[in-house]
């Protein structure tokens, strides 16, 4: 089982939490507000103060997080995950953001040696709940075939989609189809 980190624990994210910890991984958490920090402390994660902090002890981190500029704060500011970084860590991003904001981000990390998938989710908080999520990846093939396990805790079907940016392009022609 892997040693995973976790930031963003709203309605979606607190549930893929708790499915990747019913799979038997080990979870490391951080959040904006700490009640729901202290909720997952109490069902066995345990709690970090800053992104930086979540890296610095996991072999992948997840964020799943508002928005575009969210996510690059959390990643890429002030302890964030790349002050973390080490080698082998895995970045993993199921928030829905801008194709172009993953591809930098992807783009930043990777000049560290750190690989990143942008992986946004379909299902709702229904699909967070039950562990049926759709996962659209994109990023490179290695780190995506070390991430099916945590994938196989978080859903139903998840596939790679194309390179960094690919996922968050595949989640858009999602939201299309179903909007029509």
């Amino acid at each position: 089982m892997a040693k995973v980190g976790y930031i963003g624990l709203g309605i979606m994210g607190a549930s893929i939490a708790r499915n990747l910890m019913k799979a038997g991984h080990e979870l490391v958490v951080h959040n904006r507000s700490r009640a729901i920090v202290e909720q997952l402390v109490s069902e066995g994660a345990t709690a970090a103060l800053t992104p930086r902090q979540v890296a610095e002890q996991v072999e992948f981190v997840f964020t799943n997080l508002p928005d575009s500029p969210d996510v690059e704060q959390v990643v890429l500011g002030k302890d964030g995950i790349v002050e973390g970084a080490h080698a082998g860590l895995v970045y993993i991003d199921n928030s829905t953001i801008k194709p172009e904001t993953a591809r930098m981000i992807a783009e930043k990390l990777a000049a560290v040696g750190i690989d990143a998938l942008d992986a946004p989710v379909s299902g709702g908080d229904v699909g967070a709940k039950n562990g049926t999520l759709t996962i659209m990846v994109g990023g490179p093939q290695a780190a995506f075939d070390r991430a099916v396990p945590l994938f196989q805790a978080m859903g139903k079907a998840w596939v790679l989609v194309g390179d960094g940016g690919a996922g968050q392009i595949a989640k858009v022609c999602n939201q299309i189809i179903v909007g029509a």
